[in-house]
């Protein structure tokens, strides 16, 4: 039997959150915030890992991209089972198995177990970005959503920008292996709190469409057919790809290619995700407003994160046209934070299109098509930096390819995002098959 059948239907439209429901956002929040610092202490440890274990740009490379190699079948799987077990129990069990991955880095660390523990990492983590919402989704109508996935989105800009110092004065002062154990024992400690206060959320979407027997489902195959969220998957590839870019190269930027100290570049690599968690803020505040004044989802989700997106697509190619290295931060900042919303806006999208018995894993399976992004950027990024000219023109190349794929995957969210239209649409098909006995 179903999640949704267990459950008791909240069939009338729910106006306010679940008591206790903004308690177990600061609880997810922090779940974010330190999966997303152990996702970001190999880019901040990329220059004494490198030297240490005597790797080129293109192994780096291939360590960050292997953080991705089974992330999104993770995710997948995962959501699956998240369809029909609590969220709560998911979120626990994660946290502990990637909690204890970061131990055997204190250890003697080659090549092989580096990447090994990444891959392995990276299967724990897929599915914490989806598990997380689906559990958060649980507490909040969907007029009410856009703030905390706001909140809940942040706890990955405000974990880099509290790890991110403190980590890197562990690598500075300890070595890069304390920064993995740090992390290790910040997740377990996270995990004790979950396992005292983490509770169940008990709101239940109405429907989308209806079967016979009153089960809400509609196909697969026409959920990831849906104009909305194909547009949604490309606009948030390309946003992922910046943001593994951002995770792994962007501290080997400012150090190798800028020429600033570990402990200087190190700091700076808080920016941009400062200007990420300004950014994603005040999108979703926005977007919330606009929902709430009558705008539709397609201007208050889809245009303004689209148009975001394209806005840095426009803005980073220029980081090649100078040679002055706080004008090329800058560029680099605005160009790859100011899209951030559209990290807001698709779980939002696959939310409203999709019933909340299917919605685990359909959060999963957008979220694994938008981290493919990762899986290619970090290793093609390394390519393009061993084969510059310079050191600093392979940087400069790679993320003036990651500005022309923006602005081409915000182009198509502008284009094709339209969530109410396509709610009608699939509406419409399961009405049909009710009729026809089509299955």
């Amino acid at each position: 039997m179903s999640e949704g059948s267990r459950e008791k239907r909240h069939v009338a439209v729910q106006v306010r959150p679940l008591k206790g429901a903004w308690g177990i956002t600061f609880l997810i929040f922090l779940f974010m915030l330190v999966n997303f610092a152990d996702k970001m202490v190999v880019g901040l440890a990329a220059k004494p890992i490198m030297e240490e274990l005597k790797l080129t740009p293109e192994q780096f490379g291939l360590i960050g991209s292997a953080f991705f190699f089974l992330f999104p079948f993770s995710a997948i799987l995962v959501g699956f089972v998240a369809n029909r077990l609590p969220a709560r129990n998911a979120l626990l069990a994660m946290a502990i198995f990637w909690s204890l991955l970061q131990f055997p880095m204190l250890g003697l660390v080659s090549f092989e177990v580096l990447l090994a523990c990444r891959i392995l990492l990276g299967a724990a983590e897929g599915p914490a970005n989806p598990v997380a919402t689906h559990a958060l989704y649980k507490w909040f109508p969907d007029s009410l959503r856009a703030v905390p996935t706001a909140v809940v989105a942040q706890g990955s800009a405000i974990g880099v920008v509290v790890a991110v110092p403190a980590l890197n004065w562990i690598i500075v002062h300890h070595s890069w292996h304390w920064a993995f154990g740090a992390i290790g024992i910040a997740g377990l400690l996270w995990s004790i709190l979950w396992f005292f206060f983490g509770r169940e959320g008990t709101l239940v979407d109405p429907p989308l469409t209806q079967r016979v027997d009153g089960e809400p489902r509609v196909p697969y195959r026409d959920l990831l057919t849906c104009p909305t969220i194909v547009a949604a998957c490309c606009t948030g590839f390309a946003s992922y790809w910046g943001l593994a870019l951002g995770l792994t190269w962007f501290t080997p930027y400012l150090v190798d290619g800028l020429g600033f100290s570990q402990t200087l570049g190190g700091n700076l690599s808080v920016l941009p995700w400062i200007a990420g968690l300004v950014v994603v803020l005040a999108g979703g505040w926005l977007s919330q407003r606009l929902k709430a004044g009558g705008a539709s989802s397609r201007l208050s989700r889809g245009i303004l994160a689209s148009a975001a997106v394209m806005a840095g697509g426009c803005i980073l190619p220029l980081i090649g046209l100078t040679s002055t290295p706080d004008l090329k931060l800058a560029i680099l900042i605005a160009g790859t934070s100011i899209g951030s919303t559209i990290f807001v806006a698709v779980p939002l999208l696959v939310s409203e299109l999709t019933p909340q018995s299917q919605r685990a894993a359909m959060l999963a399976i957008v979220n694994s098509i938008m981290t493919l992004g990762g899986v290619i950027a970090p290793f093609a990024m390394g390519v393009v930096v061993q084969d510059g000219a310079t050191r600093l023109a392979g940087y400069d190349t790679g993320f003036a390819i990651l500005g022309g794929l923006l602005l081409a995957s915000g182009l198509i969210g502008l284009l094709f995002i339209r969530p109410e239209a396509d709610r009608r649409r699939l509406a419409a098909r399961a009405a049909l098959r009710r009729t026809t006995g089509i299955p």
